[in-house]
């Protein structure tokens, strides 16, 4: 992937447009080159590249400012939260401001009676879960990194998680939005009320990776926690018989709350890690879990061994919670523990027919040889969201060159047997040129005019997610803010 060539002309008033930035958000800005290192890329980590300048508002009025300011002076938009994004969807541009929510991080409201959460977009994920378990709710998104990761990034990503199969994405627990658009204007989208109104613009804006506007508040939905909640570990001798115990679950019309895969490489680099309690012996476990009233989780627990011993399985379940935290725990831990098998990793993102993923399993091992690189399968088994870990240093010839050729013919794989490109992580700059493998010119232009709808200039997140973005003026748009051409009007120093 090459990098944008940014615009020179930007980069020339570097100066003039930090100070009037500082004018803005007067304790907030980053703009020395020692400084913007922190903010030079996200958990796409092969991939590095300083902003022009860093700015961390504290209020949504900061950052309809400094959205109206870039807007006058055609200055591109780069939002970030806490840079857990896998597919390059923060990585900064080197003539645009990068602006950071991170300090826009208050819980401000619980709703139990209406079971929600009001919260500004820099909340961890994890916080919200802490605000309000002791009153025996829970937020159910829970991507790995959720510790670490934002609200507002897992709005413009969609994130998922571990018990997404059963609970949804960020897209069925998202209630409603404040976004700023491009220009600084700010509108609310949904609400703490059920019922649909109008057109669905909610569903629009998540996952729409920081292109059609940012996110300064969101309502999240809250889960009671479930009475009951049982696990069982399944070891299996070969990697397709996971694959087909999982679509032989699904097909019996049993819903998990978490179905999880990973395969021996990654089971041995977790249990060096975190000694979770894996047995090293399988070629691959699945992690289940089952949560509901008792009687309900009792009969899904025990068809769920059975399927899983007629694949060959061994079949044991945890004892207690102290027990389940610990085999979670492990799950949790797969990315991290990819350091101690090699230096640099690339977590693909594609998601499958769950019937189809014992051949895409066995081919991707194929695929491994073909490109003479390590790679684990740990992914989201119960809704055929594959995560595979290619692992290599780039400081070795061409490894960089073959691992992204690898997770590019994984994901046009997962495309070819009825799939799409990404889960949970976002297309970024990861996936952009492969964007027509899955969709026509037609189909893509449509996107644009959605993007120009929200955004005419192209000013936020540009050159994230189409391989080629048009001009608005090229499908059918023409945009000029009060004639003024970029820079017209900045202060000069």
């Amino acid at each position: 992937m090459k990098l944008p060539e940014p615009n020179t002309n930007i980069v020339a008033h570097g100066a003039d447009i930090i100070a009037a930035l500082r004018a803005l958000v007067p304790d907030g800005v980053v703009g020395d080159s020692a400084g913007l290192a922190a903010f030079d890329g996200d958990a796409l980590t092969a991939y590095r590249q300083k902003p022009l300048a860093c700015v961390l508002p504290r209020s949504k009025d900061e950052v309809s400012a400094v959205l109206e300011f870039a807007a006058a002076h055609n200055i591109p938009i780069v939002p970030r939260g806490a840079g857990t994004s896998l597919s390059g969807g923060a990585l900064p541009r080197a003539d645009g401001i990068l602006l950071s929510l991170t300090r826009m991080n208050r819980i401000l409201e619980i709703d139990l009676e209406n079971r929600c959460v009001v919260a500004e977009p820099g909340v961890t994920n994890l916080a919200i879960t802490r605000a309000v378990e002791g009153a025996g709710f829970y937020y159910a998104p829970d991507p790995s990194s959720q510790i670490a990761c934002t609200i507002g990034g897992n709005v413009a990503e969609n994130s998922g998680g571990l018990h997404c199969l059963k609970y949804g994405l960020t897209t069925n627990n998202l209630l409603g939005v404040e976004i700023a658009l491009a220009g600084g204007e700010r509108v609310i989208l949904g609400s703490k009320a059920p019922g649909a109104r109008g057109f669905d613009l909610l569903g629009i804006v998540a996952g729409s990776e920081g292109l059609l506007g940012i996110v300064v508040e969101a309502t999240l939905r809250l889960l009671p926690d479930a009475p009951v909640t049982r696990t069982l570990l399944a070891a299996f001798k070969s990697v397709p018989d996971a694959g087909q115990c999982v679509a032989d679950i699904i097909a019996a019309g049993i819903v998990p709350a978490a179905m999880e895969f990973m395969d021996k490489r990654c089971v041995e680099a977790v249990e060096a890690h975190s000694a979770s309690g894996y047995p090293r012996d399988a070629e691959g476990v699945l992690i289940i879990d089952s949560d509901g009233i008792q009687a309900e989780v009792d009969d899904a627990i025990g068809r769920i061994g059975d399927i899983a011993r007629r694949n060959g399985a061994t079949v044991r379940e945890a004892t207690g919670e102290s027990s389940r935290a610990r085999l979670w725990a492990g799950r949790k831990a797969a990315f991290p523990a990819m350091g101690r098998l090699a230096p640099d990793m690339l977590c693909m993102d594609g998601t499958i027919p769950r019937k189809a993923l014992p051949k895409v399993l066995a081919r991707m091992s194929e695929m491994a040889k073909e490109y003479r690189l390590g790679f684990c399968n740990v992914f989201h088994a119960g809704d055929g969201n594959l995560h595979p870990l290619i692992i290599f240093d780039q400081m070795k010839g061409d490894e960089l060159a073959r691992a992204e050729a690898f997770g590019a013919a994984i994901l046009r794989l997962c495309v070819e047997v009825g799939g799409v490109l990404t889960g949970e992580h976002g297309v970024g700059v990861e996936k952009s040129d492969l964007m027509p493998a899955m969709f026509t010119e037609a189909d893509l232009a449509q996107q644009q005019r959605l993007k120009c709808a929200f955004d005419s200039g192209g000013l936020l997140n540009p050159g994230k997610v189409f391989p080629v973005l048009s001009a608005c003026v090229e499908q059918g748009h023409m945009h000029v803010k009060d004639g003024r051409l970029p820079f017209a009007n900045l202060p000069r120093f």
